[in-house]
């Protein structure tokens, strides 16, 4: 395609469906005219990410796409474990042979509660859209093949729900009576409830009423 640029031709870059260059190898291509040079232009088309993403209901104000996960080794487990915790909804893009395997790994690392919506061969003939919670999505590609393209719109993690003094003064009598020193204790608590190391240090030091 460079070598046709170089001699004054234009190249178009068309999809059956879907917009090109959204995990997608039109992206190289793109990416190369414009290390070259060349002048690129968008003509507005069809997004199965964004199409799928507004039609899910649920919120679309601040939204993650994350197109296709690894297919395997610690590459998944750590994007896995980073879409868990994520707090806007995450986009995400899979193949019909692999999605069984995507929502059952989903619903362990982000419980079987958090909604989500299967988007399957959008702006295609058979579009649709199927919603529920991660254990029901599993349940549902048990009993219905997978066919087609899909996109999966996760909600995000929940608030986390605020912690008391009272329940970092527990841990920390815990981790007390474990054998752990004050500075121990309180690494230990930090990491276990996510809480504000100064506040746990000043809760450990702070001398009894």
């Amino acid at each position: 395609m460079l070598a046709r640029l170089a001699v004054g031709d234009l190249v178009a870059v068309v999809s059956d469906a879907g917009m090109p260059g959204i995990s997608d190898p039109g992206e190289q291509l793109v990416a190369a005219a414009v290390a070259a040079g060349y002048p690129v232009e968008v003509v507005p088309g069809p997004s199965a990410a964004v199409s799928a993403l507004v039609g899910s209901g649920l919120p679309a104000g601040r939204f993650v796409f994350e197109g296709f996960l690894p297919r395997k080794g610690s590459g998944r487990t750590e994007r896995i474990a980073a879409v868990a915790p994520e707090r806007r909804t995450v986009v995400l893009y899979e193949a019909p042979h692999r999605v069984a395997r995507t929502l059952a790994d989903l619903a362990a690392a982000c419980g079987d509660d958090r909604r989500v919506v299967l988007a399957r061969e959008l702006t295609k003939l058979h579009e649709e859209s199927w919603r529920g919670t991660l254990a029901q999505a599993v349940a549902h590609v048990a009993e219905v093949e997978p066919r087609g393209e899909y996109v999966l719109v996760l909600d995000g993690a929940p608030e986390p729900a605020a912690v008391t003094d009272e329940a970092i003064t527990a841990a920390l009598a815990v981790a007390r009576a474990a054998g752990a020193s004050t500075r121990d204790a309180v690494s230990e608590v930090v990491a276990q409830l996510g809480v504000a190391k100064r506040r746990a240090y000043d809760l450990a030091t702070a001398k009894p009423a």
